[in-house]
């Protein structure tokens, strides 16, 4: 299977042997977690550095995830605070929301007293009783639809999909009432709900649940869509999404559950609108969301030792895209890079390749480059799950295509 490279032609696909996150060859495909980031080996060819890259190449692990030792500009590190995994943030986002508002409840399919399928909600139930936190049958079209007249009323809804390929059973109901009746209703309704649960390619989860469904909503009107990547931002989203007064689908992924981060002891609330920097650079601009952002800033440690300096963007704000401050870095770089797990026909890095050619064609001294998933069913098997994915090989490839 080939690489999908979209705009100047096309870059290898990885070998059988090609490394995962190209941080070393020892080893088969292991995720450990090493201080307060995630390290993933797996056999293949290491990427020597330049001698005089090498202090570069030491923060662009600093910038993969948050650490003590990030910058005070992340809001993370260098603050006082407590580590909590992905998940619990998640958590303590939607219990300190539930305090703070008692319009806000939960419902779903085990997210009572089992706790949610990724114990997202656990001891939620216990604390604030069965109708604030509801578990519900197996049927997505029916709580989905609940939720929404709920939100009609005037309640906060949080609607938890087990998997988010479940949520295409209640596809209906999301496009059809939730973007449109406020519009429909002249604005007579607000739909403040919150559709949220995870998604994206895991380890050996079969077609059916790594589905990647940003493509499915976007195109529908009324509805803002953003993705989390570290236990920070999961946070503060999470809060974020819940205060809206439009419906948000909150898209997590089923592989950084586990990721642990520092965060502050005190509340914050970020911008649903609003993308991170995750790396300065001044030769290319990488977008990028969710998992990728891991792909994206291994292969960044190879790029540096190379002598390239690649700005990295986590979009964060799936609809309505950050132009703001993606606008600026590519009228700094002239260049553009798009790192996705979604489909290429009709997925985000489509969407956001018109959305930077409409607003930025006269600062681009090269074609966009788009790298996303293989338009094919996720295998179940390990390998072929790889293949489908975008690996840091092809990143860096495509990057030393780009700036040729």
């Amino acid at each position: 299977m080939a690489a999908i490279v979209q705009g100047i032609g096309a870059t290898a696909a990885p070998s059988a042997s090609s490394n995962k996150f190209l941080l070393s060859s020892l080893g088969s495909s292991l995720l450990e977690k090493k201080r307060n980031f995630f390290v993933v080996r797996s056999d293949g060819k290491c990427y020597t550095g330049l001698n005089q890259q090498q202090r570069r190449a030491q923060n662009v692990v600093t910038n993969a995830v948050a650490t003590k030792e990030e910058k005070a500009s992340a809001a993370v590190g260098s603050k006082p605070g407590h580590e909590l995994l992905l998940f619990e943030a998640l958590r303590e986002g939607l219990e300190e929301e539930m305090d703070r508002d008692p319009c806000v409840c939960v419902m779903g399919e085990d997210v009572g007293h089992y706790g949610g399928s990724y114990k997202v909600t656990k001891g939620l139930a216990e604390k604030y009783g069965d109708l604030r936190v509801l578990d519900t049958p197996i049927a997505e079209n029916s709580f989905t639809g609940m939720g929404i007249g709920a939100a009609m009323t005037g309640l906060r809804p949080i609607v938890e999909g087990m998997n988010m390929g479940f949520l295409l059973l209640a596809f209906n109901q999301i496009s059809n009432n939730c973007g449109m009746l406020h519009y429909t209703s002249g604005g007579q309704f607000k739909i403040p709900i919150v559709i949220r649960g995870p998604g994206g390619v895991g380890r050996q989860l079969g077609a059916e649940h790594s589905q990647r469904l940003e493509s499915y909503f976007q195109s529908i009107p009324g509805i803002q869509m953003v993705a989390c990547s570290t236990a920070y931002n999961a946070k503060g989203l999470m809060k974020a999404a819940i205060r809206s007064d439009n419906p948000v689908i909150l898209f997590e992924h089923v592989l950084l559950y586990n990721l642990k981060e520092r965060i502050p002891d005190e509340e914050y609330v970020l911008n649903l609108e609003e993308a991170e920097m995750v790396r300065p650079g001044e030769h290319v601009t990488i977008l990028t969301y969710s998992r990728m952002r891991y792909h994206v800033m291994q292969a960044a440690k190879t790029l540096v030792n190379k002598g390239y300096d690649p700005e990295v963007i986590d979009i964060r704000s799936l609809k309505p895209f950050d132009l703001y401050t993606i606008g600026n870095s590519v009228k700094k770089t002239h260049r553009v890079l798009i790192v996705e797990e979604c489909m290429r026909t009709g997925g985000i890095g489509a969407s956001l390749t018109a959305a930077i050619n409409e607003n930025f064609h006269d600062y681009l001294d090269a074609p966009i480059v788009c790298l996303s998933s293989q338009d094919v069913p996720t295998p179940y098997a390990g390998t072929l799950e790889e293949w489908t994915v975008v690996q840091p090989a092809q990143i860096v490839a495509a990057v030393e295509q780009l700036c040729l």
